[in-house]
């Protein structure tokens, strides 16, 4: 697969920056707790899919602008028109849109990069799925997530909540969340392992790029390959994951990071990893 150039990604619908090896998406509609909208969406999936392709971003951070993550769909922009579209009986664009809406899911799933979220304030709906969808969430003491889906009259199931969710936190307690639409305050959030830690809020996004760039300083085909076991594996079975793993743990002793790491142990030296 080529390898995009970083400068083939110029997103309109949210902030961008590159700084070194780390991509840093900002979801930037602060007057509105940066809600997404039909266009965002499709950039959020564009951006994905071709970092999947761009071999100098080792590490993706993912936060929100002001004092919040994410309140989820636009409530004019997008669950306005989803309702006209009901009330035309246009039942075919509903289900696109939801088809639309997962897809961003499994992009960033099958993205390589490690995703670090940073989450400040309300992270709601489609927000809190961007969470989920995330492999590190570091969350703040006045952070707050919902899954609100049955709040407006759907069901907990969207995005793949009800396959990702209690893998994270456990079946009962995904239940919970997505039969009420409760809000989890910080220190649940944590508790129940959504977040990985709690960081003040001004220290929140240096901590979670300080950490992305330790992923990133890691060896990138290693990285890449444990996300896709972390995801692949769901589905398997003990026997099946051992096999999987052995295949993926037999390339990855292919590496040259492998043997790099091997030499600096031997020269008593930290490796550093060159990503090939």
């Amino acid at each position: 697969m080529p390898d995009i150039p970083i400068s083939d990604i110029r997103p309109k619908h949210f902030a961008w920056r590159v700084d070194a090896k780390i991509a840093t998406i900002t979801l930037n509609r602060p007057e509105r707790k940066n809600p997404l909208t039909f266009e965002s969406y499709n950039e959020l999936i564009e951006t994905f899919q071709k970092l999947a392709s761009t071999e100098k971003i080792k590490t993706v951070v993912i936060t929100g602008a002001g004092d919040n993550f994410c309140s989820g769909g636009d409530v004019h922009e997008i669950i306005g028109p989803l309702v006209e579209m009901r009330e035309q009986k246009q039942a075919e664009r509903l289900l696109s849109f939801t088809r639309m809406s997962g897809e961003l899911v499994k992009v960033m799933r099958a993205c390589p990069q490690p995703i670090v979220s940073a989450i400040d304030g309300v992270c709601a709906g489609a927000g809190a799925i961007i969470a989920m969808a995330s492999d590190i969430r570091f969350g703040t003491p006045r952070s707050r997530v919902a899954f609100l889906f049955v709040r407006v009259g759907l069901s907990g199931a969207d995005m793949g909540a009800c396959a990702i969710l209690p893998r994270i936190i456990g079946y009962g307690r995904a239940a919970e969340l997505l039969y009420t639409g409760r809000f989890m305050d910080a220190n649940e959030a944590e508790r129940w392992g959504f977040y990985n830690r709690l960081i003040v809020p001004e220290n929140l996004l240096s901590e979670a790029t300080r950490f992305a760039r330790e992923l990133g300083d890691g060896p990138t085909f290693a990285h890449a390959t444990t996300k896709h076991c972390l995801h692949r594996e769901w589905n398997m079975s003990i026997d099946e994951a051992i096999e999987s793993e052995a295949q993926a743990q037999a390339a990855c002793m292919e590496t040259e990071d492998f043997a790099r790491a091997y030499r600096a142990f031997a020269a008593k030296q930290t490796p550093k990893f060159e990503g090939n």
